[in-house]
């Protein structure tokens, strides 16, 4: 994939489609789909269209019981405990799916944290980084088998947070003093640049994989900023409710992810950062986060492949070899 592949392919959906028209006539049965976050905001919105055009959807949760409760009238839906800021909990969930599934056709990295306080996990990571992308990256790859058996779609939610910061490589755990904006948008730009390389490692077993932004919305994910921070934003007036401009609806912001694992018109194609049910365009050095677009270093091969391996030393997970598990 080269930054020229990142422009707009003419999608007939847009940032007002919801779910449930992205999904209408779909029959995913048959489909095995993993949904981290699957029990709540987005994740939840994704669940539910994919389990009512008929895929089984599994979801990984730190915490079972609230999330099987969350799930209860859903049919195809399952619940395997995992907490994506702790190695072992990643590993013990995919051998989990791994005993329950022959393949996984789509999987879905949706949960995340946002500007939190400062956390340290595992030997010290930056808690951000570790949940949104470290979490994921090592689930990724344990499933990677299983994603091979058939050729998945991996979706990565990102976020137009990521023009913040492209990767802070001189001390990405903020061991030098704590921002929990820059945290937030490095992670992002982490799941961007995660999709990438591993849609180049995939490809050779059909493995495609994409990263997107949802849009703005109101869910879970702001439950670290208070309700005066988020005033301050312009997100919400001072009883909670959204009064920002072009905000979308849950349902709304599950869209382009479950455009990004079923659209045609992204067959044979990954590596793109998508947005409102499209693919985006490359922003402008000058464009503000607002405009849109995805910035030119959160797609640059070099630091894709740096991350990479800074992820697998990391995480001890194992390297994909091209070509294996088809």
């Amino acid at each position: 994939m080269t930054t020229d592949d990142q422009r707009p392919l003419g999608s007939p959906f847009s940032a007002t489609s919801t779910a449930e028209a992205v999904t209408a006539g779909l029959d995913l049965s048959g489909r095995t789909a993993v949904v981290t976050g699957g029990a709540s905001g987005l994740g939840l919105e994704t669940v539910r269209a994919l389990s009512a055009a008929g895929a089984r959807v599994i979801v990984p949760a730190r915490r079972p019981e609230p999330a099987r409760d969350a799930l209860r009238h859903l049919d195809g839906c399952e619940v395997v405990p995992a907490d994506l800021t702790d190695l072992d909990s990643v590993r013990s969930a995919a051998e989990l799916i791994a005993g329950a599934a022959r393949h996984v056709d789509l999987l879905f990295a949706v949960a995340g944290v946002m500007a939190t306080p400062e956390r340290r996990v595992g030997p010290g990571w930056e808690g951000q980084l570790a949940a949104n992308h470290l979490g994921h990256f090592a689930l990724a790859r344990a499933l990677h088998p299983l994603l091979a058996a058939r050729g998945a779609r991996v979706v990565v939610n990102s976020s137009a947070g990521h023009a913040l910061t492209d990767i802070r490589w001189h001390d990405p755990h903020f061991h030098d003093g704590y921002d929990k904006w820059l945290a937030y948008g490095q992670s992002k730009t982490a799941n961007v640049l995660f999709a990438a390389h591993l849609d180049v490692l995939g490809r050779a077993d059909g493995v495609r994989a994409f990263a997107l932004h949802p849009g703005k919305i109101i869910t879970g994910l702001q439950r670290e900023l208070t309700l005066r921070e988020q005033v301050e934003r312009g997100w919400v007036d001072e009883r909670g409710a959204v009064v920002g401009a072009d905000f979308k609806s849950p349902s709304q912001g599950a869209a382009t992810g479950l455009w990004a694992a079923t659209s045609p018109l992204l067959d044979g194609r990954g590596g793109l950062y998508l947005e409102d049910c499209e693919v985006a365009r490359v922003a402008a050095p000058g464009d503000s986060m607002d405009d849109g677009g995805v910035r030119a270093y959160a797609l640059d091969p070099g630091s894709a492949a740096r991350l990479w391996d800074v992820s697998l030393a990391a995480t001890g997970a194992a390297p994909i070899t091209r070509g294996r598990g088809r």
